[in-house]
């Protein structure tokens, strides 16, 4: 099972952090890539390594997913160029404002983690779904399958740090997901979501390398420590998997054990 050769992945967000790990996860099983993000000479470095290393080709495009014309662009560039997409792993996001208070809370930090974290969710969901019903309808591809990272503040809220616009984007993301499985459930395509724990990555790293927040991780993560590299991988490739067929509108939770308690 899980043999992706002759597959095509697509990855947001994939020019580092869960984004870049998720990608070459995908790699190892053989699928072909399309490493999507805004910073592009990241993007070709990774596709030079993960081609030579995996014997897989790769195809780095430049994309911003908050501009519904640069996402248009992408697509077209991936069409030329393979014909056809059966995964999209949803993995950009950002935030701002994290920090501050309900009551201090600024409606511009509000509505750029909104946009970022949940309108780019729907327009990538929503143009992914319209290509591979094409694809399939066509015979080009035979099944399709969309995962969104969303985030265990998507589940629960949260003590150690105020970051409601996240805890709110997230929460929604969750929920569309269910919304979008439920509507693409007869058309082949699957729509399910990740929710990460405490992984490192560029956003989280100044935070996780505080002693207040290691010391919070070790008394709420049943496991006592933050993911590793690398322990997201699995969970992608089963959710995008052609032999997961049965399995949509589910959100699965990778995170130590922190939402089990």
């Amino acid at each position: 099972m899980f043999n992706y050769k002759g597959k095509v992945v697509a990855v947001t967000g994939a020019s580092s952090g869960l984004g870049k790990q998720v990608a070459e996860g995908f790699a190892s099983v053989g699928a072909d890539l399309v490493l999507l993000a805004r910073r592009v000479q990241r993007l070709e470095e990774s596709a030079k390594e993960l081609s030579e290393k995996y014997g897989v080709q790769v195809l780095p495009v430049g994309c911003d997913v908050t501009d519904e014309a640069s996402i248009d662009a992408a697509f077209a560039r991936i069409d030329s160029t393979f014909g056809h997409m059966e995964v999209l792993f949803n993995a950009a996001g950002g935030e701002r404002g994290t920090g501050t208070t309900l009551p201090e809370f600024k409606k511009e930090d509000w509505d750029f983690t909104m946009n970022l974290d949940l309108t780019s969710i729907f327009t990538m969901n929503k143009k992914a779904a319209k290509y591979m019903e094409e694809k399939i309808a066509s015979g080009k591809q035979s099944y399709g399958r969309i995962i969104n990272v969303a985030s265990i503040y998507g589940l629960v809220g949260n003590t150690a740090i105020p970051t409601i616009a996240y805890h709110a984007s997230k929460g929604a993301v969750v929920n569309f997901t269910r919304a979008a499985a439920a509507e693409l459930a007869t058309k082949g395509i699957t729509v399910n979501a990740i929710c990460p724990g405490y992984f490192y990555t560029e956003l989280t790293t100044e935070t996780l390398n505080t002693e207040y927040f290691r010391a919070f991780a070790k008394n709420s993560v049943p496991m006592q420590r933050y993911g590793h590299e690398g322990e997201l991988n699995s969970a992608a490739v089963f959710l995008g998997a052609e032999e997961s067929s049965y399995v949509t509108g589910q959100i699965l939770s990778v995170d130590g054990g922190y939402t089990a308690v």
